[in-house]
Order: C-alpha cells, then structure tokens, then sequence
C-alpha cells in the first residue's frame, strides 16, 4: 500500500528510523505539483531502516555527506536520484567496473568480487550520473534534496582492524560499509572514512611499522568520521569488498576497465608497452556519428589566455575534453592552428600537423599550411605570416576580432595597420599607444608590421586592400575544424614521424614525457588518447607514442602538446592525472554529446 505523506524535518528521519521507499519507486511529476512530500511504502526486509525524501529542487551542485560537505553535481529525474560519476567514486569510494550499455553501470561497493550493484546512468549537462537509490535501498542510507544540496546519511560503522599486508598494502577491516575517499596524491596517503573507532584500534594503526612504500600511519578525527594519513612511494590505488577496504601501494596500479560512459563514447584505460616499457594509456574511444567534435579555447572571446582544461570544458558544456595545440606560457599566446566554424581563431605555423573533421564525421590529418597573401590597389603583394598568433618574425602578422577586443604589440618596434571594409583606416607606430592596445575593428583587422618598411610605404590611409587565403594541402580546406599540434606520427597505418620536417627542436623530438594524441580507426572511430609516465621511469618518447598508437589500431594519428599539458577531461573531472599536477592550457577539443 502506498501513502503521500507530508515529509518530515530530516533530523526527525534519522531520529525515528522511519522506514521510506527508494526514491525510483514514486512519480515526480506528482512530487512536483505537491511538495513537499515523501512516498512511504509498506517496509520490505530489504527497505529496512531506507528514508529518501526530496523537496521541488530537482538539481543541485553540492553534496553532504554525513555532514562533510563537496563539490558534487546532483539532480533527480524520472523517479531517480543521480550523483555525478565521479562524486559514487570519489565520495563513496565506489570502482566503476566495466560494461556494455552506458545506460547501467555496475560498481563495486562493499559487495563480494564478481557481484557488484548495478546503477542507472545517464548523461546531462555534460556530466553522467549515476542512480544512487539501489545503493541506498540496499545499505539503509537516509537521502534527502534540501535546496542545492543533496543529503545522505549512512548508518554508523565501526573500524574494527587495521592492518598491512607486506609493504605495500593496507587493509581496513569494517564493521559495515561506511563511505571512503582518497585524496590524489603521487606520493602520500590521505584516505578519510565515514566510520569511527575504538582506542585501541587506533592505537594499534599508529604503531604499525612504516614500511618501504608506505610510512608510519597518522589518524585524526574528521566531521563524520576519520582520516588515515601516511607518505606513499606511488599514487595509492582503493578498492572494497564485504566489509573491508583495501589500499594498494604500487607503481603498476592502474586498474584496466572499459566502460560505455555514454552513447558513443566508450572510456577505457589500460597498460601498453612500447619499446620494452609499459605506459599507463587512457582513451575515450568515440563514434563520430553520436557525439560531436569542436575547438574549444579558454575565453570564447579571445584567442590569448590559459586554464585549466577542466575549466575550459566545463566553460563550453563539453561532457569530455583533450588538451590540443601548442602555445607560449609566458604571454599565453596561441602557437597553431584553432578554425571553428570556418573560423580562424589562431592560424597554423611552420606546416606543422593538424586534424581536421566536419558534422559528417570526416576527419583528415596532414601537415598544414595557411597560404595568406595581402593585395594593394597597386598590385604589390605582401605574405602574410600568420593569423592571431603569438609566433612573430619580421613580416606581417594578422590580427582579427578573434584576437579580442584589442591588440597589443608583441614586439618593439612595430608598425601597426588598421583595415576597415578592405581599406587601409589608419597608420601608426605601436611606440604610441596607450596600456590598452589598439581596439580590432570587427569589420576588419590589425596588420603587424614587424621589420617591414616596404609593406609600411606601400600601405597609407585610404589605400584598398585585399585579402586572399589559401589552405594547403588541399585536403584539409573543407574541413570547418582544424585544430593544429605535431609532429604527425601515423599515416594511412605507417608512422610517419619526422620532427624535423616540421621544425620541431631535436630535443621536443627525443624527449620521454606525457603525451596527447589523436587518432582514427579503422571502423571510423576517434581516439583521444593520453599516456602517463611508465611505472619504471618516464613518460614515452614521440617513437614510443607512434608504437601506442599503432597498438590501438591508428590509421591516421597526430601527437598533441604533452608534458604537464597532457589533460582528458571527461564528466567533471581529468581521469588521467591528479588536477593538481596539470598545467593550464590554451586551447583543447571538446566533445559534444547529440
């Protein structure tokens, strides 16, 4: 039998131990027109001890978690309550395990190996969440919506051991599942646990001798529980089972999985070896027919700037994201091709690789070059060097409203052209400008002269002007996207890898650190991939990446800026690296779920 109730003050739920059905169970489009209310069922051995109730909030970006609160986005739909992936991983302490249909995700959770709960999930907002209500229905937790925040209780659980197994394992013993989160870290352990303990349990943790890859234990009280702290050789790797946690110290721990995160987007993770050295691999394997590539940049009105990549994606609404094209850290300008929509916002330079695609699901890869040549009434000619980009030589640079508001001189000396409606409107020497720059007309542009007399004399006020273009090869001009990077390294399934041929530095070319690449298959589909440092030393060299590549079945594939640049972003979080050892970027592609 079931009774529309009128909800009670959460803490009156948890004192009384009122018996509530999951949140699937009953409409919200009911709960809508008369909250706030709460849906009681008869209780069921296996809704013993549940209360889930909601107000007209359906969605929400913070979570509180036995009063600990973080950043989580939440929301309620169809009868389920969604939590962000990365909050049932990061929060709980939940392993995402692999699967074949995005819409359910089976993860482990205090269940026994080989048996885990199977989740809903759906993606919205650029976030997939996952349906936390079989979880709650099965381990009585008590969920409530209270504005913007989602609260959840969990019934108290108690420590009941600690210990390590050899070196490099630490195994906590429960009297009950209890949430657990472990914060990133390449060389320590901080693992907080919604459970407490006795005297002697702790006591007994911190005289545990330090071993050679994880240190003498530190336990400290927390809001809700507590926090075990000790210095790690390698990044610590956190699984459960029935009633136990169990921490992994290891160089290799890297957990292969391979998860349909979304209609067309599979993630998948994994180690490769490539000349004798295992690499950890991370990729989001992608169907050009369900989802949809675009340049993303840091600010939508300029092309100069850096940020986080996560930042970036979660500017644009990408539900994934790679980091892209090179560019110069101190002035934060652009070193490469970025065209949306036909657009450019930075040119290509010194022909380097790029990759271009269309809303067909083409996509072409080649080494680019951005033929520009500027015309006088005369008919004198003058090449233009490049377009919105922080790569100067003596000539001419082009400056567009893609640039942003004003344009600023990148060297002294500078002569500086202001062209409106094909003529040339004024002349002056940069030396003469103001802090602020010189404001890009949006019916025209700014032409840098840099070491240029002859343009200077040829170019006065009032003297038309145009403009021609010319992409090259010609393969790559239809393509309304372009992102560039280099060097290329994969051509119709042979490497072709030669970092000279598009001047990079002999030092870029041997160079082992992360990398980001791009790549196509043979059944149309497009790798993002990034590779991280091996277990037994660096990174792989720009050889070892093209093997990688090879390995994942590239037909054509392009390296990206790498190193600290090296981000794959995808539902609100990087899941190749600690967000706190990634540099900023400029620029990245975004993936857009149809």
């Amino acid at each position: 039998m079931i009774r529309l109730l009128g909800l009670a003050p959460w803490p009156f739920l948890r004192r009384h131990g009122c018996r509530w059905a999951a949140i699937g169970w009953f409409s919200l489009s009911l709960l809508g027109a008369i909250a706030p209310l709460a849906v009681a069922t008869e209780p069921s051995p296996a809704s013993d001890g549940i209360a889930i109730a909601v107000t007209p909030t359906t969605q929400g970006q913070t979570l509180s978690l036995n009063g600990a609160q973080a950043a989580v986005p939440w929301m309620i739909a169809n009868g389920q309550v969604g939590l962000a992936d990365y909050g049932v991983t990061d929060q709980l302490g939940a392993t995402l395990l692999s699967n074949s249909d995005p819409s359910r995700q089976p993860v482990q959770w205090f269940t026994e190996p080989g048996r885990p709960v199977e989740l809903a999930a759906w993606v919205h907002g650029g976030y997939r969440y996952l349906d936390i209500a079989p979880l709650a229905q099965r381990y009585g937790w008590q969920v409530q919506a209270q504005g913007s925040t989602l609260q959840i209780a969990t019934p108290p659980a108690q420590i009941v051991a600690v210990r390590r197994e050899a070196q490099e394992r630490l195994i906590i013993d429960l009297s009950g599942p209890a949430p657990v989160s472990l914060a990133d870290s390449a060389d320590s352990l901080t693992l907080t646990l919604g459970a407490t303990a006795g005297d002697r349990v702790i006591q007994d943790a911190i005289a545990s001798p330090a071993g050679a890859q994880l240190g003498s234990l530190t336990v400290t009280p927390v809001p809700g529980g507590l926090r075990f702290q000790a210095s790690a050789s390698h990044p610590p790797h956190l699984v459960t089972q029935t009633n136990q946690i169990i921490v992994d110290i290891r160089a290799d721990s890297l957990p292969p999985h391979s998860i349909a995160w979304a209609p067309g987007v599979r993630w998948q993770q994994r180690y490769i070896s490539a000349a004798g050295q295992m690499f950890p691999v991370y990729w989001l394997q992608l169907d050009p027919a369900q989802v949809s590539l675009r340049p993303i940049w840091t600010d939508p009105t300029t092309a100069v700037g850096t940020a986080p990549l996560t930042t970036i994606a979660q500017r644009w609404q990408a539900a994934a994201a790679i980091n892209a094209g090179f560019f110069n850290r101190n002035n934060q300008y652009p070193l490469g091709a970025v065209r949306s929509n036909n657009s450019w916002i930075s040119g290509p330079i010194l022909s380097r690789g790029a990759v271009g695609w269309n809303d067909r699901g083409q996509v072409h890869m080649e080494r680019l070059f951005l033929n520009q040549t500027l015309t006088a009434a005369g008919g004198q000619t003058f090449p233009i060097q490049a377009i919105n980009s922080g790569y100067v030589q003596a000539g001419i640079g082009l400056y567009t409203s893609a640039w942003g508001p004003a344009y600023r001189p990148i060297t002294e000396g500078e002569i500086l052209i202001t062209v409106v409606n094909d003529a040339v409107a004024n002349q002056q020497a940069a030396s003469a400008l103001g802090g602020g720059g010189l404001l890009i007309p949006t019916d025209g542009y700014i032409l840098a002269l840099r070491s240029y007399a002859t343009a200077a004399q040829a170019l006065p006020r009032g003297q038309q002007v145009a403009l021609s273009s010319e992409v090259l090869p010609a393969t790559l001009a239809p393509f309304p996207n372009l992102v560039g990077g280099g060097p290329l390294l994969i051509r119709d399934r042979v490497q072709v890898l030669n970092a000279g041929l598009e001047q990079f530095s002999s030092a870029f070319a041997t160079q082992a650190a992360p990398r980001s690449a791009i790549a196509t298959t043979s059944d149309s589909s497009i790798l993002l991939v990034a590779v991280h440092q091996s277990p037994a030393g660096p990174g792989p060299t720009l050889n070892q990446l093209a093997q990688i590549m090879l390995q994942l079945g590239a037909i054509d594939a392009l390296n990206l800026d790498g190193g600290s640049s090296a981000s794959l972003y995808l539902g609100g979080r990087l899941i190749n690296r600690s967000p706190r050892t990634a540099a900023r970027v400029n620029n990245g592609i975004g993936l857009f779920i149809q």
